[in-house]
């Protein structure tokens, strides 16, 4: 509390050119989608620089996965980025795999893989109805939790929670299929595919929503490199960074899908990216669902794991962008070092980049198609 109370008096007294204001915004509030506090430099309503502050939600989850076994540093992760947590659990057994030189069964990444397209779906479905919130449209919010929810019923069907799912597993998947999740999956599918036309009727084509994000915190394809951007932010500026193609896991080698790239740069070209990935979602899905093979659903392991001495790293595609995990094994139960490359301290990190020059309303549109979750970039 102590330290909060000092960042907001010493923004306040900051000395400042004639004419400027500094302002807080956060750590609580609506707009930053958990607990961020951005120290803001206006000139009228100008922004002229935007500063961040992390710290408010820290939990030293790096030292604490370093205390753990390689069985339950895994579902720490689920708290960093917990609407892509799923996907970050996948990256973490991908990396202990990798030291134990595990052979996956086919039908565990088959699984893993339909797994992870639904948590990509239910991450923009959330991310779609708060940006559109954050522009000041409320209805397109009931639009995206009314299909999240028929995913997050799937979800816990099969693995028995909704949001931190906890069901990779070193070999494999911790639990074969639910009887049901064929069918659901197939209706749910057929549903989909109407409603992302209902999104484009009701926002995409909007002409209100388009002049509030259309050349609105441009970022070229250039800085989005420098500044190390992924995922669609990275990919609205030209970026081609999609892990699943660039260096591809599990099955997704054997997958036809696009990899969507924009070239605008801007918030609306941000926004397509995200909106065209749940058609190539979807896409990914329909190829798998029918084709899940027979056979075991995780391989066999020993009940402790050890890894050899070594460094071992895996990267994984998240709905946010590359999820790095790197671990240094001196062979021991637990791992001697372990650190997470997250997309979204990345991204965060072109904010004032792209903010300078916009009036202090376009930052919310900005924000909004960074797609920020704070636990994933202040870990």
């Amino acid at each position: 509390m102590y330290r909060e109370t000092q960042i907001i008096n010493d923004a306040a007294t900051l000395p400042s050119a004639e004419g400027e204001l500094v302002i807080n915004v956060g750590p609580q509030h609506p707009a930053t989608h958990g607990v961020l506090h951005l120290v803001i430099t206006l000139q009228g309503e100008t922004i002229q620089k935007v500063e961040p502050h992390l710290g408010y939600i820290h939990r030293s989850i790096e030292k604490m996965c370093e205390s753990l076994s390689y069985r339950q540093f895994i579902y720490v992760t689920s708290r960093m980025d917990y609407l892509s947590a799923h996907i970050n659990n996948h990256g973490c057994v991908l990396c202990v795999e990798k030291g134990l030189q595990l052979e996956i069964p086919p039908r565990a990444q088959v699984i893993r893989v339909l797994m992870d397209e639904l948590t990509r779906i239910a991450s923009h479905e959330l991310w779609w109805g708060a940006m559109a919130m954050d522009l000041g449209a409320f209805t397109p919010f009931f639009y995206a939790f009314r299909e999240r929810e028929t995913i997050n019923d799937i979800m816990e069907e099969t693995c028995g929670t909704r949001l931190t799912m906890n069901y990779m597993v070193p070999g494999g998947v911790m639990y074969d299929l639910h009887p049901n999740f064929q069918k659901r999956v197939k209706d749910f599918i057929q549903l989909f595919n109407n409603k992302i036309d209902e999104y484009d009727d009701l926002v995409t084509g909007n002409i209100i929503f388009q002049n509030r994000t259309k050349g609105v915190g441009v970022l070229s394809k250039e800085d989005a490199i420098s500044f190390g951007c992924t995922g669609p932010v990275g990919r609205a500026s030209g970026v081609h960074c999609d892990i699943r193609k660039l260096y591809p896991y599990e099955v997704y080698d054997n997958l036809s899908f696009d990899e969507i790239v924009e070239t605008a740069g801007d918030s609306y070209a941000r926004y397509l990216v995200r909106i065209k990935e749940l058609r190539q979602s979807i896409r990914i899905i329909e190829q798998l669902i029918d084709n899940i093979p027979e056979g075991d659903f995780q391989a066999k392991t020993k009940a402790v794991l050890k890894l050899p001495r070594g460094e071992f790293y895996s990267r994984v595609e998240t709905a946010r962008g590359e999820l790095g995990v790197f671990i240094v094994s001196e062979g021991a139960t637990t791992p001697y070092r372990i650190k997470f490359r997250s997309p979204g301290f990345s991204n965060l990190s072109a904010l004032d980049h792209m903010s300078r020059g916009s009036k202090i309303g376009d930052l919310m549109a900005i924000m909004g198609t960074l797609d920020l979750v704070i636990p994933d970039i202040d870990r």
